[in-house]
């Protein structure tokens, strides 16, 4: 089942991406800066965050619309916790994200993620997905690790 963020939901979150290996500590703080704000401010619309759960929080996503644009979104966040195995969790939590944004009105979503070789899976995550590589900035985050943008069209105006 997939439901809206809820504040108790914070420390699950954190300790879900703690786990994960592709992640250092700033990646982690990087995320919990937008689920605070969905904590600390609940009406706010730019960071839109939900969780699978069954039992317990498997994996959550935020995705907000990217400011300035006719209908362009992020996925800022998709992560799947590493105990619960390969379940299809990323890939439904994926789909909701991509009603979501339809659901909006969205008629493109971008996803970012790093060249590095751990992040492999994620890149062969979205192309799996019927994302494209839209983009490629050599040198991004450090001297040899290039940001990678993938994006899904919804539909083109």
């Amino acid at each position: 089942m997939i439901r809206s963020f809820r504040p108790e939901d914070r420390e699950h979150i954190y300790n879900m991406l703690c786990r994960t290996e592709q992640f250092n500590q700033d990646d982690v703080n990087v995320a919990m800066e937008l689920i605070d704000i969905a904590v600390s401010l609940p009406s706010q619309r730019d960071y839109n965050i939900f969780v699978c759960e069954e039992e317990k929080i498997l994996g959550y996503h935020c995705t907000g619309r990217r400011p300035l644009t006719d209908g362009v979104f992020d996925l800022y966040w998709i992560v799947a916790d590493p105990r619960a195995g390969k379940k299809g969790i990323g890939t439904q939590l994926l789909r909701h994200a991509e009603e979501f944004v339809k659901s909006e009105n969205g008629r493109l979503m971008l996803a970012e993620t790093s060249s590095r070789d751990i992040y492999e899976g994620t890149r062969n995550f979205y192309l799996k997905n019927n994302y494209d590589l839209l983009a490629e900035i050599k040198h991004f985050y450090s001297e040899g690790e290039s940001l990678m943008v993938f994006g899904k069209y919804f539909r083109l105006n």
